[in-house]
């Protein structure tokens, strides 16, 4: 049967939701799912400056996990939206730790995608005594590599959006396109809603999707992009030796990637790169799948990879192999 023909699981629903008082006029909102005594996991975001989506719990069987998912810093449904101020990597580490204290969980699975793989390797490098595995999905490194590819390299596969996204940005930034969106959602310019706008457009071309904007969300639109672009301005505040470091000493920890074969926006040579740093590590492509964790492809992956870790405790008989046609 092709991948496109399976039946997507359904989202588990929210089981409790409140927020968490993390320092420094921050509160992050989380909530819980599934089986209050199963594995727990935590599901860490991507952006930087996106949210926790009801969709990204469709990765577990809510019989056998207890779900766990936030919203970082300035994202989502935690306050105050957009800020940035006492917002970074180490903080958002912080905030991982306060929650898995207050949730009373010794050890968890710690998954996540794009930036979010980035913030799970740089938490469990960290704080491994706490990490019973890691799923990875989409893996952004956080370099000067990456931004360069995502605002200049990759253009080619959505020139039309690129060119409508980066004539926004005066010439003599345009080298250095991360710094110049920083300054201006930092100053709050009136020309913010049209770039975030244009900067979605452009990031959602590349995978193949069309951009839906009205402007109810622009406020919350800008939120994010003004968190992400200091995010990126600063290389997340960790930069890709220090992602690939993390990676690299996480030997003996159950870690299994997950990448599209046709993701512009992370390249597949990212997830090669943790893999490879990584002793141990499982990793499997994705076919014909983008960026996106709700293609068929990668959904199908995740959710086979937290089904092996469920069932085993680590990823050793994962990915499952491949049947042949005649079989």
């Amino acid at each position: 049967m092709s991948p496109t023909a399976i039946s997507p699981p359904q989202s588990a629903p929210a089981a409790s939701a409140d927020w968490l008082d993390v320092g420094h006029g921050h509160r992050v909102t989380y909530e819980q799912s599934g089986a209050m005594q199963g594995v727990p996991a935590v599901v860490l975001h991507g952006g930087p400056g996106s949210g926790s989506s009801p969709r990204h719990r469709e990765m577990f069987d809510a019989a056998r996990y207890r779900i766990v998912q936030f919203d970082q810093r300035g994202c989502g449904r935690s306050a105050p939206l957009g800020e940035t101020a006492h917002n970074h990597t180490e903080a958002l580490i912080a905030d991982i730790e306060i929650l898995r204290r207050h949730l009373g969980i010794e050890r968890w699975l710690v998954c996540g995608g794009s930036w979010g793989a980035a913030l799970a390797l740089a938490y469990a490098a960290r704080h491994r005594e706490h990490v019973s595995g890691v799923l990875l999905r989409g893996a952004f490194l956080t370099g000067r590599e990456d931004l360069d590819w995502f605002f200049h390299g990759v253009a080619a596969f959505a020139p039309e959006a690129h060119a409508d996204f980066i004539s926004r940005i005066p010439r003599r930034w345009q080298r250095n396109v991360a710094s110049w969106l920083d300054r201006c959602f930092a100053r709050a310019d009136t020309r913010c809603a049209d770039i975030a706008a244009a900067w979605q457009a452009y990031e959602l071309r590349l995978d193949g999707a069309s951009a839906s904007f009205t402007a109810d969300a622009s406020e919350r639109l800008i939120a994010k992009y003004r968190v992400q672009a200091h995010y990126l301005a600063r290389r997340c505040f960790l930069g890709e030796a220090a992602v690939v470091r993390a990676a690299s000493s996480l030997r003996g920890v159950p870690v299994a990637i997950v990448h599209g074969e046709q993701d512009k926006v992370c390249r597949p040579s990212n997830a090669w790169r943790v893999h490879r740093a990584c002793a141990g590590s499982r990793l499997a492509w994705a076919a014909q799948a983008g960026h996106s964790p709700f293609h068929p492809a990668t959904s199908a992956l995740t959710r086979s990879a937290t089904d092996c870790f469920a069932e085993h405790g680590d990823f050793s008989a994962w990915p499952a192999p491949q049947r042949s046609a005649g079989a």
